[in-house]
C-alpha cells in the first residue's frame, strides 16, 4: 500500500474522528447501536434475487453492511451486503419518518444495518426493498478501502482477512467452497460406513510422516511434548482397538517454511480401513475425488490455471520405478547398489547427502524427472522401502512397498499404503529410521514403543491414506496458492502495524 502523506495521514484522521463523533451523538440520543443483542433476519440476498417472481411484493428484512449509498434530497439508495451478496434498497423520507431518515443521512459506508421492506424491482430493472425500517446494528469506526481499488496487497489481505472477505467477494466464494468441499468428503465417508474421530495433537512421538516437528513445554506434567506432524499412529491404533473404519479431518504441524503449496499449520485428512490394502485406497480416492468435483463443481472436467483437468476419465497408474524409466531413461530395476545409484546421481547432477542409499536416491530422480510432468490424475506406485517406514514390503520385491502417492497438477495430493503391521518388521524399521536421525535427518521417525505395543496386540490388514486438504481445495477452487485457502495463514508477526491503514 503506498505510503501516505502528512496531509493524508491527518484527512484520514479526521475521518476517523467523525465516526466517533457520531457514534457519540447516537449515544447522547440514546440510540447507541451497540445495545441492540439481536436482530430478526428472514431472507439473505440471492435468495431474494433467485426467486423474485414468488418474492416481488412480499415483505422482507434482511440485514449487512452498507457497501454504496446515494442520499437524493428526500429519496436514498444504499447497498446491502450480507453472506450470499448483495442488494439494493430505496429508503424514502416518506416511508421511514423524519427521524429516521435524518439517521440514515448519518451513516458512513461500513455500518451494519437491518433493513425491513417490500420487495420491487426499479424502473432500470434491479430487484431492490423499498424500506419501511431501518435499524442501525453496528457502526463502522475504520474507513473501508476504496471501492474501485478494493484491497488487493496481498500481505495485508492475509493479516485482515476480516477486510479481505467484506471487499473481495471471490475470496469470501471460496471458503464457502472450502466448507462444502469438507462437508462432501464426510457425506463421501460417512456413505462407506467410516467412523470420524479425533486424535491428540499434543504428543511425546510425533511420527507417521517425514517432518521436523514444533516443540513445547507441559508445565503440569514438566514434560517435553510436541505438536504432532500427521494423524497416523493414532488412528491406526484404533484400528487395532476394532473400529474397522476411521478418518480425522484436523490440523498438523510442521516446522518448515512457506511457499505457495506449503504453511506450517495446515489441515490433514487420514483414513485407515481394516481389510483392505493399497489397492483399496486408490478405489477409494479416485471415487471420492470424481464425487468431489460432481458434488461442489457440477462436473469432473475443470480448469487450474488454464489448464484442463478430468476427473472422469480412469486415473493412471504407473510404478516409481517406470514412472522414472519414462522421464528419465534410467533403469533402477538394474541399479543393484548404493554405490551405483550415487555415481548415477553424480553425473545427472542431482544432489545427496553421504546417508542416502538406492532408495533414497531413487526418490530424488523421482522429484527431479518426472512430478513436473504428472499434470492429469496419476497414482504413482511402489516406492523404495528405505523412504516407507511404516509400510508393507512387496511380498514378490521386498526393496518396494505397497504405497502410492496421487499426483495432480505436479503436486502431491495423498500418500496411501497398505499399513505395515508386522511388529517385529515396525521395531526393525524404526531402528533405520533412528540411526537416520543420529546422522542428522531431523525429519526422520523415532521409535514408538506403546504404537508397538498396539502392534504387538495385533492389527488387521489395513490400507491407510493421508490428504492434504488445503491442496484439494486450491484445486477444486483454482487458488495459487495455499494462504488463499486457509483463512487465516501463517504470517511473520507485524505488531508495529496492527492498526488500520486503508485510504479512502
Amino acid at each position: 500500500m503506498a505510503q501516505q502523506n502528512n496531509g493524508g495521514e491527518q484527512d484520514l484522521n479526521q475521518l476517523l474522528k467523525v465516526r466517533r463523533e457520531k457514534l457519540a451523538a447516537l449515544q447522547e440520543a440514546g440510540k447507541d447501536p451497540f445495545q441492540i443483542t439481536k436482530f430478526d433476519v428472514t431472507h439473505h440476498s440471492m435468495d431474494i434475487k433467485d426467486n423474485f417472481d414468488e418474492m416481488e411484493g412480499k415483505e422482507v428484512v434482511v440485514a449487512g453492511r452498507i457497501m454504496l449509498k446515494r442520499v437524493m434530497g428526500k429519496a436514498s439508495f444504499c447497498n446491502v451486503q450480507d453472506l450470499k451478496g448483495n442488494i439494493q434498497s430505496y429508503v424514502a423520507r416518506d416511508n421511514i419518518g423524519t427521524d429516521s431518515y435524518a439517521d440514515f443521512k448519518k451513516y458512513d459506508i461500513g455500518d451494519i444495518v437491518g433493513i425491513k421492506g417490500e420487495v420491487f424491482k426499479t424502473k432500470t430493472g434491479e430487484i431492490s426493498i423499498h424500506a419501511s425500517e431501518v435499524t442501525l446494528l453496528s457502526k463502522s469506526l475504520q474507513i473501508l478501502p476504496e471501492k474501485h481499488h478494493g484491497l488487493t496487497n496481498t500481505d495485508l489481505r492475509y493479516r485482515q482477512r476480516y477486510t479481505d472477505l467484506i471487499m473481495n467477494p471471490e475470496v469470501r466464494e471460496t471458503f464457502v467452497k472450502r466448507s462444502q468441499i469438507i462437508k462432501e468428503i464426510r457425506n463421501f465417508l460417512d456413505d462407506r460406513g467410516f467412523m470420524e474421530v479425533e486424535t491428540p495433537m499434543l504428543v511425546s512421538n510425533a511420527g507417521g510422516a517425514a517432518a521436523r516437528p514444533f516443540e513445547t513445554h507441559y508445565n503440569a506434567l514438566d514434560e517435553d511434548v510436541k505438536l504432532r506432524i500427521s494423524l497416523e499412529l493414532y488412528l491406526k491404533r484404533l484400528i487395532v482397538g476394532g473400529l474397522e473404519k476411521v478418518y480425522e479431518i484436523g490440523r498438523v504441524f510442521r516446522n518448515e517454511g512457506v511457499d505457495t503449496r506449503h504453511n506450517p499449520e495446515f489441515t490433514l485428512m487420514e483414513l485407515y480401513q481394516a481389510y483392505t490394502d493399497y489397492e483399496g485406497m486408490m478405489e477409494l480416492t479416485e471415487s471420492m475425488f470424481r464425487y468431489l468435483a460432481e458434488k461442489t463443481l457440477g462436473t469432473t472436467k475443470f480448469t487450474y490455471n488454464g489448464i484442463e483437468i478430468d476427473f472422469g476419465k480412469p486415473f493412471e497408474r504407473i510404478t516409481m520405478i517406470d514412472c522414472i524409466k519414462k522421464y528419465a531413461n534410467i533403469d533402477f530395476d538394474e541399479v543393484k547398489t548404493d554405490e551405483e545409484a550415487k555415481a548415477l546421481a553424480d553425473e545427472h547432477h542431482i544432489e545427496y547427502e553421504d546417508r542416502h542409499g538406492k532408495g533414497e536416491i531413487i526418490n530424488l530422480f523421482f522429484e527431479e524427472y518426472c512430478e513436473k510432468n504428472l499434470i492429469q490424475p496419476t497414482f504413482v506406485m511402489d516406492h523404495p522401502i528405505a523412504i516407507s517406514p511404516l509400510t508393507k514390503k512387496k511380498p514378490e520385491d521386498p526393496e518396494k512397498v505397497e504405497r502410492f502417492e496421487l499426483f495432480i497438477n505436479t503436486w502431491e495430493m495423498c500418500n496411501a499404503y497398505s499399513e505395515l503391521n508386522d511388529p517385529i518388521d515396525q521395531r526393525e524399521r524404526f531402528k533405520l529410521q533412528d540411526a537416520a536421525a543420529d546422522a542428522g535427518d531431523e525429519e526422520a521417525n523415532h521409535t514408538d514403543e506403546d504404537f508397538l505395543n498396539a502392534l504387538e496386540i495385533g492389527m488387521p490388514p489395513t490400507g491407510g491414506i493421508g490428504y492434504g486438504i488445503d491442496r484439494l481445495v486450491m484445486l477444486l477452487t483454482d487458488s495459487q496458492a495455499i494462504r488463499d485457502v486457509l483463512l487465516f495463514p501463517t504470517l511473520k508477526s507485524d505488531s508495529k502495524n496492527i492498526k488500520s491503514k486503508f485510504t479512502k
